[in-house]
C-alpha cells in the first residue's frame, strides 16, 4: 500500500529504529517504492546509510565490550557479540577484496574475518589464535555479503578456548574454521 511522504518518512524512521541492519533494498520493497526513494528519504531525516548505521551500533555498543581488540581491527563489522559465547560480523565483499581478473575474493580476507572474530568473542585482554583449521566451501564474488558467526565452545583445554566460526553468503556456506585460542587467563 503506497503511502503519503510523511507517513512512509515516519514508518521508515520507526522501521530502521527496530531494525538497524535493513537494507535500503528491503526497505523500498517495504514501502513498495524505488531505492532512490528511500535514499532521499533517508537524507532528509539524516538517517545514515547502512554501513554507517552498523558501525555506530557496533562502536556504541560493543567499544567497551571487545577486550582482545581494537574494534577498529575487526575485520567486518560486528553486529551481535556475547563474550565467552557466540559473535556476528558482517564483511561486504568489494573490489578491494577480490582478484581482478576474475572478481573472487582472496581467501585471506574470509581468514580475517574469521579469525578477528574468534579473537573479539574472548573474554580476555590478550586472546592469540594458537592453531586453525579452517576450510573454504565455495567462492566468494565481489557483491556479495559474508555474515560470519562465531561460537565458543565451552570445553576448554588449560589456557585455550576453542571457537568454532561458520560463514555464509545469504545461507549457502563459504567457509568454516576451528580456532584453537591461546587466552592469558585459566578461566
Amino acid at each position: 500500500m503506497r503511502r503519503n511522504k510523511k507517513d512512509r518518512q515516519q514508518l521508515l524512521k520507526e522501521t530502521i529504529e527496530k531494525m538497524p541492519f535493513i537494507t535500503d533494498e528491503e526497505l523500498a520493497k517495504r514501502f513498495e517504492v524505488s531505492i532512490q526513494t528511500i535514499r532521499l528519504d533517508r537524507m532528509e531525516m539524516s538517517i545514515p546509510e547502512l554501513r554507517e548505521r552498523i558501525k555506530y551500533v557496533a562502536t556504541s555498543q560493543w567499544n567497551e565490550t571487545v577486550k582482545a581488540l581494537p574494534i577498529d581491527e575487526v575485520i567486518g563489522e560486528i553486529i551481535d557479540l556475547e563474550l565467552d559465547n557466540r559473535a556476528i560480523s558482517i564483511l561486504d565483499i568489494k573490489r578491494e577484496h577480490v582478484f581482478s581478473r576474475n572478481n573472487i575474493a582472496r581467501g585471506h580476507h574470509l581468514f580475517a574475518q574469521a579469525n578477528s572474530l574468534a579473537v573479539a568473542v574472548i573474554d580476555e585482554e590478550l586472546a592469540l589464535t594458537k592453531r586453525a583449521e579452517i576450510k573454504f566451501t565455495r567462492q566468494v564474488n565481489q557483491g556479495e555479503r559474508v555474515i560470519a558467526k562465531a561460537k565458543v565452545d565451552n570445553a576448554e583445554i588449560k589456557g585455550t578456548t576453542t571457537v568454532h566460526v561458520d560463514s555464509f553468503v545469504e545461507n549457502e556456506m563459504v567457509f568454516s574454521g576451528t580456532f584453537t585460542m591461546y587466552r592469558s587467563n585459566d578461566k
